[in-house]
């Protein structure tokens, strides 16, 4: 069973960065894609940034230019670097990953809640 736990959320005023941590209890290259989801209060969830095997990546259009998703193979972490923060990233951030292998189960973490203060 494989695990991912997100770290890194917190209270942050608008215009400033948090860093997420998502850290996978088996190697990365199992995953054919690992990315970020949030869930805003009264919303659905939505994809903010993906990355696939091979290292392209995916933004949601109203985080384009903000956020950065990356990954270290060495720790089978993958991040999110959110800069210019606004009140409307409030959410719960979840890393998902999925395997590559069929039959490409999806796991979730627990989630990390990000509140930006305006």
């Amino acid at each position: 069973q494989v695990q991912v736990v997100e770290s890194g959320g917190g209270l942050v005023q608008s215009g400033g960065s948090l860093r997420l941590s998502c850290a996978a209890s088996t190697s990365i290259f199992s995953f054919v894609t690992m990315g970020w989801y949030r869930r805003a209060p009264g919303k659905l969830r939505e994809v903010v940034a993906i990355v696939n095997v091979g290292g392209a990546t995916t933004y949601a259009d109203s985080v384009k230019g903000r956020f950065t998703i990356s990954r270290d193979h060495a720790k089978n972490t993958v991040y999110l670097q959110m800069d210019s923060l606004t009140p409307d990233d409030t959410a719960v951030y979840y890393c998902n990953t999925r395997e590559i292998m069929p039959p490409a189960r999806d796991y979730w973490g627990q989630g990390t809640q990000v509140t930006v203060a305006a």
